[in-house]
């Protein structure tokens, strides 16, 4: 497959920027869904020492991705 994509671009140059986008799209998206996997406080990796890690957030810590007020 990898040797199907490389003739194309050498047949259609025009085609190499977004191989780079989505590459560059791709890898952003695979270290962004690491990044809060490994370091936000919603995911617990340790089931057995930490069953219900929500009960350890504080009054002030926010958790919701965003709070809407209907007045």
């Amino acid at each position: 497959m990898l040797h199907q994509i490389l003739g194309q671009t050498k047949k259609h140059q025009s085609l190499i920027p977004l191989f780079i986008i989505i590459g560059a799209g791709g890898t952003g998206t695979l270290l962004y869904v690491l990044y809060l996997a490994l370091f936000k406080a919603d995911v617990s990796w340790d089931r057995k020492n930490n069953p219900e890690p929500w009960n350890k957030l504080g009054p002030s810590a926010q958790f919701k991705f965003s709070s809407v007020s209907v007045d």
